[in-house]
């Protein structure tokens, strides 16, 4: 028995994750090495757990591991992200991923063998790639890639409900668990190899006065940007003013 393209893939990102060869990555995704692990772990038991939630006409479950827990995780990235405009992109490019894949899912050949290659892989980057287009940063790049073939799955099995057409659907499951992992991973490494290619390529440093704006991304590491240089700003205005008062009273004696 083959293992799927998706475990496989978890199973490397938790070695790297256990020897923090993940950790940058992590840390500007707000999760620390104990809890991605610990996210990964329950990926792999959830994968094995399908909740039924409707057989007639169409029987519908969704899996645990590859729809409920990235799900909840992309949320909770929504929620930590520190700027609008961040999740505005981790929704729109969420959109723009299910709408990608459920054209191409309409469009190209059902079976695998006649197409050049995998479809999972197909979808998986190619979701990923469009995901890091419209989210730019890491984190929206995941969300979108992840929400983006769940909100897919979703189209695929309201269609065959509103039509009535008999079978079975499981959200997150069989083939879709592959696409969801494959999708985040890709949509999170071209972020993080276009950010650190970009930073070397403008020579500006990691951290710092001197590191060029465009290098931050729409999270907390630009918000504290703009504040340390807005109080640096007040502070020379409050220096100017004193300064200024000063040479006024001066010539007043």
């Amino acid at each position: 028995m083959n293992m799927p393209i998706g475990m496989i893939t978890l199973l490397v990102i938790g070695v790297l994750v256990y020897f923090g060869i993940a950790h940058r990555i992590l840390d500007r995704m707000r999760l620390t090495d104990k809890q991605a692990l610990m996210f990964i772990a329950a990926v792999v038991v959830g994968s094995f757990i399908d909740i039924p939630l409707m057989s007639s006409p169409t029987e519908v479950t969704i899996n645990v591991g590859g729809a409920v827990l990235p799900a909840l995780l992309a949320i909770w990235l929504i929620f930590k992200a520190d700027e609008t405009a961040e999740r505005v992109r981790a929704i729109v490019a969420a959109f723009l991923v299910a709408a990608a894949v459920s054209l191409g899912s309409r469009y190209l050949p059902y079976e695998p063998e006649n197409m050049f290659l995998d479809p999972k892989i197909i979808y998986g980057v190619s979701a990923g790639l469009i995901a890091y287009l419209a989210g730019r940063s890491r984190r929206s790049a995941f969300v979108g890639g992840v929400l983006g073939i769940i909100l897919s799955d979703i189209v695929h099995m309201l269609t065959l409900v509103g039509l009535g057409i008999p079978g079975t659907t499981a959200m997150g499951g069989a083939g879709a668990f592959d696409v969801v992992i494959i999708a985040g991973i890709v949509a999170v490494m071209v972020a993080e190899l276009v950010g650190e290619t970009r930073e070397k390529m403008q020579g500006g440093p990691v951290l710092g006065q001197n590191r060029p704006e465009g290098l931050y991304e729409f999270s907390e590491e630009l918000s504290q940007y703009r504040n340390k240089k807005k109080q640096e700003d007040d502070t020379n205005k409050q220096k100017n003013n004193n300064s200024g008062k000063n040479r006024e009273g001066e010539k007043g004696e």
